[in-house]
C-alpha cells in the first residue's frame, strides 16, 4: 500500500484550511499553537500512517504551500530462472 509524506512550506502557507477541509482522511490538522511568519496558524501533516498520498491536499492549496511525495512498498520480484 502506499504511503505518503506531506511537506508544508511555512513561509508559502497563510493557514486558509483547505488542505484540513478537502483531506479525505483527516492527515491534516490546524495546530493551535504553530505560528507562521505571516501570523498565520498552520496545518500539521498529522497522521502519517493513514495517509495514501493522493495529492488532494496539494491540489486545493490556493498559494502551492503543500508537496506530496508517495511512498510505494516494493513487492519482491520473482526469480530469474
Amino acid at each position: 500500500m502506499a504511503r505518503g509524506e506531506v511537506i508544508i512550506a511555512e513561509k508559502d502557507c497563510l493557514g486558509c484550511g483547505y488542505c484540513v477541509a478537502f483531506c479525505p482522511k483527516g492527515c491534516i490538522e490546524i495546530s493551535e499553537d504553530k505560528i507562521g511568519p505571516r501570523g498565520f496558524m498552520l496545518p500539521v501533516f498529522a497522521d502519517s500512517e493513514e495517509c495514501n498520498a493522493c495529492g488532494i491536499c496539494g491540489w486545493f492549496c490556493p498559494h502551492s504551500a503543500i508537496e506530496v511525495y508517495r511512498f510505494v512498498e516494493n513487492e519482491a520480484a520473482p526469480a530469474a530462472q
